[in-house]
Protein backbone atom coordinates (compact mmCIF):
# COMPACT_ATOMS: atom_id res chain seq x y z
CA UNK A 1 0.00 0.00 0.00
CA UNK A 2 1.15 3.55 -0.66
CA UNK A 3 1.74 5.66 2.46
CA UNK A 4 2.16 9.40 2.69
CA UNK A 5 5.53 10.33 4.18
CA UNK A 6 3.77 12.79 6.49
CA UNK A 7 1.71 9.92 7.91
CA UNK A 8 4.81 7.82 8.51
CA UNK A 9 6.44 10.71 10.35
CA UNK A 10 3.58 10.67 12.85
CA UNK A 11 4.01 6.98 13.64
CA UNK A 12 5.53 5.40 16.70
CA UNK A 13 7.90 2.44 16.42
CA UNK A 14 6.90 -0.47 18.65
CA UNK A 15 9.55 -3.02 19.60
CA UNK A 16 8.53 -6.44 20.87
CA UNK A 17 8.79 -5.16 24.45
CA UNK A 18 7.58 -1.58 24.21
CA UNK A 19 7.57 1.64 22.23
CA UNK A 20 10.97 2.81 20.99
CA UNK A 21 9.95 6.32 19.99
CA UNK A 22 8.43 8.41 17.21
CA UNK A 23 9.54 8.78 13.61
CA UNK A 24 10.90 12.26 12.90
CA UNK A 25 12.42 11.80 9.44
CA UNK A 26 13.07 9.27 6.69
CA UNK A 27 16.39 8.72 4.90
CA UNK A 28 16.11 7.76 1.25
CA UNK A 29 18.63 6.51 -1.29
CA UNK A 30 18.97 9.23 -3.93
CA UNK A 31 20.00 6.70 -6.60
CA UNK A 32 17.31 4.04 -6.11
CA UNK A 33 14.67 6.35 -4.56
CA UNK A 34 13.85 3.96 -1.74
CA UNK A 35 13.62 4.53 2.01
CA UNK A 36 16.64 3.01 3.77
CA UNK A 37 16.11 4.17 7.36
CA UNK A 38 13.58 5.78 9.64
CA UNK A 39 14.98 8.35 12.08
CA UNK A 40 13.38 7.77 15.47
CA UNK A 41 13.48 10.05 18.50
CA UNK A 42 13.53 7.74 21.52
CA UNK A 43 12.21 10.12 24.14
CA UNK A 44 13.17 10.02 27.81
CA UNK A 45 13.76 6.27 28.10
CA UNK A 46 16.98 6.68 26.07
CA UNK A 47 17.81 10.31 26.88
CA UNK A 48 16.08 11.59 23.70
CA UNK A 49 18.70 9.87 21.59
CA UNK A 50 17.96 9.49 17.88
CA UNK A 51 18.35 6.04 16.34
CA UNK A 52 17.97 4.58 12.88
CA UNK A 53 15.45 1.81 12.25
CA UNK A 54 15.75 -0.14 9.01
CA UNK A 55 12.71 -1.38 7.04
CA UNK A 56 14.37 -4.81 7.38
CA UNK A 57 12.82 -4.98 10.86
CA UNK A 58 9.38 -3.51 10.16
CA UNK A 59 6.01 -5.18 9.84
CA UNK A 60 2.79 -3.80 8.38
CA UNK A 61 1.70 -0.38 9.71
CA UNK A 62 -1.23 -0.36 12.11
CA UNK A 63 -3.22 2.49 10.63
CA UNK A 64 -5.69 3.17 13.41
CA UNK A 65 -2.93 3.35 16.03
CA UNK A 66 -0.30 5.14 13.90
CA UNK A 67 2.09 2.39 14.87
CA UNK A 68 4.90 0.59 13.04
CA UNK A 69 5.77 -2.76 14.64
CA UNK A 70 9.47 -3.72 14.62
CA UNK A 71 11.01 -7.15 15.20
CA UNK A 72 13.49 -5.67 17.68
CA UNK A 73 13.89 -5.38 21.42
CA UNK A 74 14.50 -2.11 23.23
CA UNK A 75 17.82 -3.52 24.45
CA UNK A 76 18.94 -4.10 20.86
CA UNK A 77 18.09 -0.52 19.98
CA UNK A 78 19.80 0.79 23.12
CA UNK A 79 23.07 -0.95 22.17
CA UNK A 80 22.93 -0.13 18.47
CA UNK A 81 25.69 2.00 16.89
CA UNK A 82 25.29 5.67 17.73
CA UNK A 83 24.56 8.13 14.93
CA UNK A 84 24.71 11.89 14.52
CA UNK A 85 21.76 12.73 12.29
CA UNK A 86 23.06 16.27 11.82
CA UNK A 87 25.89 14.84 9.71
CA UNK A 88 25.82 12.74 6.51
CA UNK A 89 25.50 8.99 7.06
CA UNK A 90 28.63 7.28 5.72
CA UNK A 91 28.74 3.88 4.08
CA UNK A 92 31.19 2.87 6.79
CA UNK A 93 28.54 3.57 9.42
CA UNK A 94 25.97 1.62 7.42
CA UNK A 95 28.28 -1.40 7.30
CA UNK A 96 28.68 -1.23 11.08
CA UNK A 97 24.92 -0.82 11.55
CA UNK A 98 23.97 -3.71 9.27
CA UNK A 99 26.59 -5.96 10.83
CA UNK A 100 25.24 -5.19 14.31
CA UNK A 101 21.71 -6.23 13.35
CA UNK A 102 22.88 -9.08 11.06
CA UNK A 103 21.11 -7.50 8.10
CA UNK A 104 22.33 -8.04 4.52
CA UNK A 105 23.74 -5.07 2.62
CA UNK A 106 21.55 -3.64 -0.14
CA UNK A 107 24.19 -2.09 -2.41
CA UNK A 108 26.12 -3.68 -5.27
CA UNK A 109 23.08 -5.37 -6.79
CA UNK A 110 20.39 -4.56 -9.34
CA UNK A 111 17.51 -5.06 -6.88
CA UNK A 112 16.14 -2.45 -4.49
CA UNK A 113 17.33 -4.53 -1.53
CA UNK A 114 20.32 -6.46 -2.76
CA UNK A 115 19.32 -10.04 -3.50
CA UNK A 116 15.84 -9.52 -2.03
CA UNK A 117 12.98 -7.66 -3.69
CA UNK A 118 11.57 -6.40 -0.38
CA UNK A 119 13.39 -5.55 2.85
CA UNK A 120 11.51 -8.20 4.82
CA UNK A 121 12.69 -10.94 2.47
CA UNK A 122 16.21 -12.12 3.13
CA UNK A 123 18.02 -13.81 0.23
CA UNK A 124 17.09 -17.32 1.38
CA UNK A 125 13.39 -16.38 1.27
CA UNK A 126 13.41 -14.34 -1.91
CA UNK A 127 13.13 -17.19 -4.36
CA UNK A 128 16.80 -16.78 -5.32
CA UNK A 129 18.60 -19.96 -4.33
CA UNK A 130 22.25 -19.03 -4.68
CA UNK A 131 24.97 -21.55 -3.87
CA UNK A 132 26.78 -20.56 -0.69
CA UNK A 133 30.00 -19.62 -2.48
CA UNK A 134 28.12 -17.33 -4.92
CA UNK A 135 26.32 -15.63 -2.05
CA UNK A 136 29.62 -15.04 -0.22
CA UNK A 137 31.10 -13.59 -3.40
CA UNK A 138 28.10 -11.27 -3.79
CA UNK A 139 28.59 -10.04 -0.21
CA UNK A 140 32.28 -9.47 -0.88
CA UNK A 141 31.41 -7.47 -4.00
CA UNK A 142 28.99 -5.30 -2.03
CA UNK A 143 31.58 -4.70 0.68
CA UNK A 144 34.12 -3.70 -1.96
CA UNK A 145 31.60 -1.23 -3.37
CA UNK A 146 31.07 0.13 0.13
CA UNK A 147 34.78 0.68 0.64
CA UNK A 148 35.04 2.56 -2.66
CA UNK A 149 32.02 4.65 -1.68
CA UNK A 150 33.31 5.08 1.87
CA UNK A 151 31.88 8.52 2.63
CA UNK A 152 28.90 8.88 0.29
CA UNK A 153 26.06 6.44 0.86
CA UNK A 154 23.65 8.61 -1.16
CA UNK A 155 21.26 9.04 1.76
CA UNK A 156 19.04 12.13 1.85
CA UNK A 157 16.58 13.46 4.40
CA UNK A 158 12.93 13.46 3.35
CA UNK A 159 12.36 16.49 5.57
CA UNK A 160 15.08 18.35 3.70
CA UNK A 161 13.45 17.91 0.27
CA UNK A 162 10.08 19.25 1.36
CA UNK A 163 9.41 22.52 -0.52
CA UNK A 164 12.05 21.70 -3.18
CA UNK A 165 11.01 23.44 -6.41
CA UNK A 166 9.92 21.27 -9.34
CA UNK A 167 11.18 22.52 -12.69
CA UNK A 168 9.67 21.23 -15.94
CA UNK A 169 11.35 21.49 -19.34
CA UNK A 170 9.70 24.89 -19.92
CA UNK A 171 9.43 26.40 -16.45
CA UNK A 172 8.54 25.90 -12.80
CA UNK A 173 5.43 23.91 -11.87
CA UNK A 174 5.35 23.65 -8.08
CA UNK A 175 7.11 22.30 -5.02
CA UNK A 176 7.40 18.99 -3.19
CA UNK A 177 4.75 18.66 -0.50
CA UNK A 178 5.19 15.00 0.50
CA UNK A 179 6.18 11.58 -0.84
CA UNK A 180 4.14 8.45 -1.49
CA UNK A 181 5.96 5.34 -0.30
CA UNK A 182 5.25 1.67 -1.03
CA UNK A 183 5.14 -0.05 2.37
CA UNK A 184 6.13 -3.42 0.85
CA UNK A 185 9.33 -2.39 -0.91
CA UNK A 186 9.69 1.05 0.73
CA UNK A 187 10.26 2.50 -2.73
CA UNK A 188 9.28 6.12 -3.24
CA UNK A 189 6.64 5.84 -5.93
CA UNK A 190 5.69 9.51 -6.27
CA UNK A 191 6.53 13.03 -5.25
CA UNK A 192 3.34 14.86 -4.27
CA UNK A 193 3.69 18.23 -5.97
CA UNK A 194 1.74 21.30 -4.89
CA UNK A 195 1.02 23.59 -7.85
CA UNK A 196 -0.85 26.36 -5.97
CA UNK A 197 1.50 29.12 -7.08
CA UNK A 198 0.77 28.33 -10.72
CA UNK A 199 -2.68 26.84 -11.27
CA UNK A 200 -5.05 27.88 -8.51
CA UNK A 201 -3.94 25.14 -6.22
CA UNK A 202 -4.05 21.41 -6.68
CA UNK A 203 -1.67 18.50 -6.22
CA UNK A 204 -0.25 16.19 -8.87
CA UNK A 205 2.01 13.16 -8.71
CA UNK A 206 5.47 12.96 -10.27
CA UNK A 207 7.32 9.63 -10.41
CA UNK A 208 11.05 9.58 -9.60
CA UNK A 209 11.67 7.88 -12.96
CA UNK A 210 10.71 11.15 -14.67
CA UNK A 211 13.38 13.14 -12.84
CA UNK A 212 16.26 14.34 -15.00
CA UNK A 213 18.33 15.94 -12.25
CA UNK A 214 18.26 17.07 -8.64
CA UNK A 215 20.27 20.08 -7.58
CA UNK A 216 20.68 19.50 -3.86
CA UNK A 217 22.45 22.83 -3.51
CA UNK A 218 19.73 24.83 -5.28
CA UNK A 219 16.85 22.76 -3.82
CA UNK A 220 15.47 22.08 -7.30
CA UNK A 221 14.15 18.95 -9.02
CA UNK A 222 14.15 18.98 -12.83
CA UNK A 223 11.74 16.64 -14.59
CA UNK A 224 11.43 15.48 -18.21
CA UNK A 225 7.88 16.83 -18.57
CA UNK A 226 6.41 20.05 -19.91
CA UNK A 227 4.21 22.37 -17.89
CA UNK A 228 1.07 21.81 -19.96
CA UNK A 229 1.28 18.05 -19.46
CA UNK A 230 1.58 18.52 -15.70
CA UNK A 231 -1.26 21.05 -15.65
CA UNK A 232 -3.58 18.60 -17.45
CA UNK A 233 -2.52 15.57 -15.40
CA UNK A 234 -5.01 13.79 -13.12
CA UNK A 235 -5.29 15.65 -9.85
CA UNK A 236 -4.19 13.88 -6.69
CA UNK A 237 -6.66 13.70 -3.82
CA UNK A 238 -5.01 12.43 -0.65
CA UNK A 239 -8.37 11.62 0.93
CA UNK A 240 -9.05 8.92 -1.69
CA UNK A 241 -7.05 5.71 -1.94
CA UNK A 242 -4.74 5.59 -4.94
CA UNK A 243 -5.52 2.25 -6.55
CA UNK A 244 -3.83 0.67 -9.55
CA UNK A 245 -6.47 1.99 -11.95
CA UNK A 246 -5.78 5.59 -10.88
CA UNK A 247 -2.04 4.99 -11.12
CA UNK A 248 -2.46 3.58 -14.62
CA UNK A 249 -4.38 6.73 -15.59
CA UNK A 250 -1.44 8.90 -14.51
CA UNK A 251 1.08 6.88 -16.51
CA UNK A 252 -1.19 6.75 -19.53
CA UNK A 253 -1.53 10.54 -19.41
CA UNK A 254 2.25 10.93 -19.59
CA UNK A 255 2.58 8.02 -22.02
CA UNK A 256 5.04 6.25 -19.78
CA UNK A 257 5.13 2.56 -18.79
CA UNK A 258 3.98 1.85 -15.25
CA UNK A 259 6.65 0.86 -12.73
CA UNK A 260 4.72 -2.39 -12.09
CA UNK A 261 5.20 -3.35 -15.75
CA UNK A 262 8.91 -2.53 -15.60
CA UNK A 263 9.58 -4.21 -12.26
CA UNK A 264 7.07 -7.03 -12.57
CA UNK A 265 4.08 -7.56 -10.29
CA UNK A 266 5.98 -10.19 -8.30
CA UNK A 267 8.93 -7.86 -7.86
CA UNK A 268 9.47 -4.58 -6.07
CA UNK A 269 6.17 -3.11 -7.22
CA UNK A 270 4.51 -4.82 -4.30
CA UNK A 271 0.77 -5.31 -3.93
CA UNK A 272 -2.21 -2.99 -3.60
CA UNK A 273 -4.34 -4.03 -0.68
Amino acid sequence: MLRNSRYLERCAIAATDGVIGEVTDLYFDDEAWVIRYLVVSTGTWLSNRKVLISPYSLGQPQLSRELLPAALTKEQVKNSPGVDTDKPISRQYEMQYLQYYSYPSYWGSTGLWGAGVNPNLLPTDSGINWPADEYRQAEMDREATARRDHYDSHLRSCNAVMKYHIHAKDGDIGHVNALLIDDDSWAIRYLIVETSNWWLGHEVLIAPQWIDDVSWYDCKVSVSLDREAVKDAPRYDGSVALDRAKEAGIYEHYRRPGYWAVEGESGAAGSRR
